[in-house]
């Protein structure tokens, strides 16, 4: 890690602060002028000089100011930057959304909005895997002599319906039981849990298992091997939002970035890394390893339900974005979202950041 003066520190801080206020290069004389430090312009062009030798700023061709790199906006992100506290207004917008009955699933589509719209940024949710879901219990309705439908239900309130074509007809009853027989034996394990079991528990000869319960494997066994091999969506809002940014209003990085939002995928696994992490995670520039967000940078945070972590909520901007509104920003709104989806009731956890 670098190691700065405390006058280089207060320099490189307020260089950065005023280019994410305004995005123009930053010259010695408007750091004198607008940031109040009480160094003489040469002293400034002398710190500027140092820190753009150790990389942490650098100067456009067209400008003489600076503008800070990669690896300095890193520096302040670790060094210099304290979390700056909730705006009221804001808390209270998020406190207020997370309050209202609402099912999982428009809960995090609702989580996406909330930050594009408070951040004017991009606001991303990564879609709990059904596999890290606990399970709660099956239904069967029978439809036809040929067609049952299958409703599974999650601890976290996901509903899964699918209609299967057992092979034999079943009665009412038959249904009822097989249900009631399956519950008992599953209830309260992850879906992956009870994916793996069904596997191992149609290997086994039927004389080893009751009648209902085989009955009731078998096809559960066709939703389990079906949509849970899917992909589960990730909720992107507020794209438009970037178009405000003359630094990623370049016609090829603008494609490569909406093409990265359509297609998911590097986003996704991006945000599967920030599940492994605890807390705010901050990725800058090339930091997130995908060509596409190589001029953004990607604040997320890890949302729970029940004590485990499912998913994770965030933001995409420019890497001249307000960090220390930002990490607030997606910190609490992770740590409400985790309150409304978890048993409970909503938002009821402490929304202070860590």
């Amino acid at each position: 890690m670098v190691s700065l003066t405390p006058r280089a520190e207060r320099l490189l801080k307020a260089l950065i602060e005023q280019y994410i206020a305004d995005g123009q290069p930053v010259g010695s004389r408007t750091l004198v002028k607008q940031a109040g430090l009480e160094f003489s312009p040469a002293t400034v062009r002398n710190i500027m000089s140092d820190l753009e030798e150790l990389g942490l700023i650098r100067s456009p061709h067209t400008s003489a100011g600076r503008v800070p790199t990669e690896r300095g906006y890193r520096f302040f992100v670790n060094t210099l930057l304290a979390a700056k506290p909730l705006h009221s207004i804001d808390l209270a917008h998020i406190e207020d959304r997370f309050q209202s009955e609402q099912d999982p699933q428009q809960l995090l589509e609702s989580a996406s909005g909330l930050l594009s719209q408070i951040t004017k940024l991009a606001g991303i949710v990564r879609v709990p895997r059904r596999t890290y879901a606990e399970f709660r219990q099956l239904d069967f309705l029978g439809f036809s002599a040929d067609r049952v439908l299958v409703i599974l239900v999650t601890h976290d309130g996901q509903v899964l319906n699918k209609v299967i074509h057992p092979k034999r007809p079943y009665s009412p009853a038959e249904l009822q039981e097989a249900a009631n027989v399956f519950n008992s034996a599953y209830a309260g394990r992850t879906l992956e849990e009870v994916r793996q079991s069904l596997l191992v528990a149609l290997e086994r000869d039927s004389e080893d298992m009751q009648k209902m319960l085989r009955s009731a494997v078998e096809m559960a066994h066709q939703v389990f091997t079906g949509d849970q091999a899917q992909e589960p969506p990730l909720f992107v809002t507020g794209e438009s939002n970037l178009f405000a940014f003359p630094e990623l209003s370049n016609t090829d990085r603008l494609k490569r970035l909406f093409d990265a939002f359509t297609a998911k995928q590097d986003l996704l696994h991006l945000l599967d890394q920030s599940m492994a992490s605890q807390g705010v995670q901050i990725f800058i520039g090339a930091e997130s390893g995908y060509d596409a967000l190589e001029a953004c940078s990607v604040v997320t945070a890890p949302y729970e339900v029940d004590g485990h972590i499912v998913g994770t909520v965030g933001v995409v901007g420019p890497t001249r974005m307000s960090y220390d509104r930002v990490i607030s920003i997606v910190d609490v709104t992770a740590r409400l979202l985790s309150g409304a989806l978890s048993h409970g009731g909503s938002g009821s956890r402490d929304p202070a950041p860590a």
